[in-house]
């Protein structure tokens, strides 16, 4: 499987990601959002990426998501504010972005609302249990029970996203089941130290990992494709020289691309016969 080759005389499905709020130090404020998550929807899912601020009250969300063929929601270095998901105070000095969570966790209700497919990752996913009110562990690894799920700092960028730290198991039947039927068990990377306490209401558990904790869900009787991963399947997932080889991870944008276009067809079919 290569990578989705966008057609440029066609249109393409028009898929937002959400941008952090933050200040650089000793700088202006920055709405920024990873290269790796722009490049996954356009080459990945061959898609046009829309960045999305993080200005809170100030987007018109409904308008915002009738544009809009699919929502990636990426991952971040903060953590939602725990006030969100009636959550004890965060340690002093953690790492937040209340711009981000007022623009977010509205619009995942939205999107969800008006059949607008979503691929949650890490932080994303993390926003989707607790938008449609689920609650999260802020410490996994001070967790009776559960593996230390954050990456190892002393290494570099690549060897922390390219280590396969942990297995996860595909449940039978559901959407992930259904984009990989090649094997129940895959090996995925590991870089979070914040998980899933309570699985939001009208969520189902796609997969866990080794240690019991929810590493995916879907979104019951969405009107389309509504994952997602607490890895990071945006990594490095194309083939190429000097690239691991991540097919799962391809497969997975793949099918986000495949309901976005499909979104985008049923959008125009509905402009033209309005």
């Amino acid at each position: 499987m290569t990578a989705v080759q966008p057609q440029h005389s066609l249109s393409l499905p028009l898929i937002g990601v959400n941008a952090c709020s933050q200040r650089l130090p000793e700088k202006h404020p920055f709405f920024i959002v990873g290269e790796k998550y722009v490049r996954s929807v356009a080459e990945g899912a061959g898609g046009l990426p829309l960045v999305i601020p993080a200005l809170g009250d100030q987007i018109p969300i409904d308008q915002l998501v009738t544009q809009l063929d699919g929502l990636l929601l990426t991952g971040s270095p903060s953590n939602i504010e725990p006030h969100h998901y009636q959550g004890e105070p965060s340690d002093p000095g953690s790492e937040h972005d209340p711009n981000r969570d007022a623009t977010t966790l509205p619009l995942v209700r939205a999107a969800v609302s008006a059949g607008v497919p979503i691929l949650g990752i890490c932080r994303g996913f993390q926003e989707m249990n607790v938008a449609l009110g689920g609650t999260l562990h802020q410490k996994v690894h001070e967790v009776e029970g559960y593996h230390d799920h954050r990456e190892d700092k002393t290494t570099s960028i690549t060897e922390q996203y390219n280590t396969l730290a942990h297995s996860i198991t595909i449940q039978q039947g559901g959407v992930l089941a259904n984009i990989w039927s090649t094997s129940s068990e895959v090996m995925v990377n590991s870089l979070h130290g914040q998980g899933i306490k309570d699985l939001a209401p009208g969520l189902e558990v796609e997969a866990f990992a080794d240690d019991g904790l929810i590493e995916a869900f879907s979104v019951k009787h969405a009107r389309q494709f509504a994952l997602a991963v607490q890895w990071h399947p945006e990594w490095q997932w194309h083939p190429g020289e000097g690239v691991g080889e991540f097919p799962f991870y391809r497969a997975i944008l793949k099918a986000f691309g495949d309901a976005c276009r499909q979104r985008q067809q049923q959008r125009i079919a509905n402009q033209q016969t309005a």
